[in-house]
């Protein structure tokens, strides 16, 4: 089965998850049957659509139109033979209980078409042992969604051991249609790859508490401070449910052994019905006066941090060695559907593998429980001096490779491509090396003649600083040393020799902007938003912010942007004179390459010299003037001068050569 031929879909379940799938595949212009136990519950989930869709039509994310559209392709449906007598893939949401689910598979069996495909959403459970289920393993896969499906750009598509290549890739092809990420998951494991990650770091923070080795607060603290995750550890766990977490570890305890034993403090919590939000209680109060979860910033431990880091690094080896994905997918997957600022095999790698592997060593000694005993992928590599994935490789070509920047080179551009776009390409300690880096590789390639500076993704050229995973630096003195480091990189790119153009599409905020500052030309999409929102965090712009953009707009008009923190249309900042040009969003790719080009076909050492003298008289008009005299002066020697008036004079375009 080939994409192109699945028109319907049917959605079994309608709660949280099935009526978002539904709706997400009713948006992408599928039709949608959607089927639960009984009418009540069917209608809710309709309506739970209906909400949603006028919301998204609200905040102009979906025309009003469009919304009308899709919920018009939705049906709902309680028998299960009028849900799926034709359709052309089966979506399975129901009850993460094994029983639940292989009944509903029996019953659909009987009536679904004998060549449509079956997908389940299980977030853990066997997709090998559901498939046999059913007469049709080879066209059964999970299908896996993260909650809300709406907004979560994550689907994992798992293969059973009987699925067939075929049927996955028509999976992860439908996936995308829905404007999703797929992530192959190659080989049926409990957990998948997120909640393989997740759930035992949930469970070791739960095992230091347990064990008197820390306070809940020392953990969130940590987890969410120093090691940069969106939620501490136990926050994230009373959001999506305690019980939830402990079905999923008492499954894999079930597969994989004692190393997943449910630690006792996540045992009382569902005992209790304290399962976290949704319950009003869980490792925090969310009654209607209580605080929820305040998570200090001075709590932060490195102990913690390397257990924790230590215990994620097993499970990302364990999958690794196991088949099941490669460190990039896994990255890749746990930033995507858990809004990790890096990947777990990223983040183990800056901790470095031999000392994680050390850390399990120890803890396996003192303690003799079996979640420490490192993995045989983890342990080699730590004999080995390896790594996940090393960070700034070369390529082929002898070119750097990075983490968090794209660099090539197309012609005589230069591209630099900001490149987290799980992020929204927010600017972290680590980007800021790579891009200080990335400047320094196009500024050593005498080919490089103009730079592009873009942000991956379709929703940002960077949304400014990761604070999340910064604010918990409380030390002024390192502080002080971040706002250096922003600002010396930028102006490595404000002071390169080539013209360089910021394209600007999608949100560009706080340090985002601050670095579109440094660029000589900016160029913007009409869907842009621009701001220094600084002052609402109770910050100032910390990257050159204060200084730079009072040059390009005036000291009033920087004033009123940095003051109010108000987001900017792109055609008001192109009055105020930072923006050069606002083009389509359709349009707006070949013309920020064609200005790009445009300017790379200029006089290398005429723009060299002129970016530096307008830089002397920013300050100080008469260092400028002489800076213009002596850089005319040598420029009347240069061939490139020869060349531009034999052009001129023959009617011709000048091809420089930087001589």
């Amino acid at each position: 089965m080939d994409v192109d031929d699945i028109h319907s879909i049917a959605v079994l379940g309608a709660g949280n998850m099935g009526h978002g799938i539904a709706e997400v595949a009713a948006m992408a212009g599928y039709t949608v049957r959607l089927r639960d136990i009984s009418a009540e519950l069917v209608q809710d989930g309709y309506d739970q659509i209906e909400w949603s869709l006028g919301k998204l039509a609200e905040s102009d994310q979906l025309t009003e139109a469009a919304a009308d559209a899709a919920l018009d392709r939705i049906s709902t449906h309680v028998e299960v033979s009028d849900a799926v007598d034709d359709v052309d893939v089966v979506i399975e949401a129901v009850p993460e209980k094994m029983g639940i689910k292989t009944d509903v598979y029996t019953e659909v069996e009987a009536h679904a078409p004998a060549d449509a495909v079956f997908a389940t959403n299980t977030s853990s459970l066997s997709i090998t042992d559901l498939s046999e289920v059913t007469e049709r393993p080879a066209r059964f896969c999970g299908m896996h969604f993260f909650n809300p499906p709406v907004r979560m750009e994550l689907v994992e598509v798992i293969s059973g051991a009987h699925t067939d290549d075929a049927v996955l890739e028509c999976i992860e092809s439908l996936a995308a249609d829905f404007g999703k990420t797929p992530v192959r998951v190659r080989k049926d494991s409990p957990g998948f790859v997120v909640n393989r990650i997740l759930v035992p770091l949930l469970n070791e923070a739960a095992w230091l508490v347990h064990d008197d080795e820390a306070t809940i607060a020392e953990v969130d603290s940590t987890t969410k401070y120093d090691m940069g995750l969106p939620m501490g550890a136990f926050e994230l766990a009373d959001q999506v449910g305690i019980d939830v977490s402990h079905d999923v570890l008492d499954y894999m305890q079930d597969v994989l052994g004692t190393a997943y034993e449910p630690c006792p403090v996540l045992v009382d919590h569902v005992e209790a019905g304290d399962v976290g939000r949704k319950s009003g209680a869980g490792f925090y109060d969310y009654g209607d006066d209580a605080a929820g979860a305040d998570v200090p910033t001075d709590a932060i431990r490195a102990d913690i941090a390397d257990r924790l880091t230590a215990v994620m690094a097993n499970e990302v080896a364990k999958l690794v060695g196991g088949g099941v994905a490669d460190p990039a997918e896994i990255d890749e997957a746990v930033m995507l559907g858990a809004g990790y600022p890096e990947g777990p095999a990223k983040m183990a790698d800056a901790a470095g593998i031999t000392h994680l592997h050390e850390t399990l060593v120890a803890a396996h000694e003192a303690t003799g429980q079996a979640r420490y005993e490192p993995a045989d992928t983890l342990a080699e590599m730590a004999a080995a001096g390896e790594s996940f994935h090393g960070r700034g490789d070369e390529d082929a070509d002898g070119r750097r490779e990075f983490d968090s920047v794209s660099v090539s080179v197309d012609g005589n551009v230069g591209h630099i491509e900001l490149d987290r776009p799980h992020r929204m390409n927010t600017i972290s300690g680590e980007l800021l090396a790579d891009l200080s880096d990335a400047i320094d590789v196009l500024g050593d390639d005498d080919d490089v003649r103009a730079v592009l500076l873009t942000g991956a993704g379709e929703k940002a050229f960077s949304a400014g600083a990761d604070v999340t995973s910064m604010a918990g630096n409380a030390d002024p003195v390192e502080a002080v040393e971040l706002s250096r480091m922003g600002q010396q990189t930028f102006g490595k790119l404000e002071a390169a020799d080539e013209p360089v153009v910021a394209a600007i599409d999608g949100y560009c905020l706080g340090g985002g902007m601050e670095l579109a500052t440094c660029a000589d030309m900016r160029l913007a999409s009409e869907r842009s938003e621009l701001g220094q929102p600084e002052h609402d965090l109770g910050l100032l712009p910390g990257w050159g912010g204060t200084q730079r953009l009072k040059h390009i707009v005036g000291e009033g008009r920087a004033k009123e942007i940095i003051f109010t923190a108000d987001r900017f249309a792109p055609e008001t900042l192109a009055d105020y004179g930072f923006i050069n040009e606002v083009v389509t969003t359709e349009a707006f790719e070949e013309r920020a390459w064609e200005l790009a080009r445009d300017l790379a076909a200029g006089p290398p050492v005429a723009m060299k010299y002129t970016k530096r003298a307008m830089r002397a008289g920013r300050d100080d008009t008469d260092a400028g003037l002489e800076i213009e005299a002596q850089s005319f002066g040598q420029l009347m020697n240069t061939q490139d001068l020869m060349e531009g008036v034999s052009a001129f004079s023959a009617d011709r375009e000048p091809e420089f050569n930087g001589e």
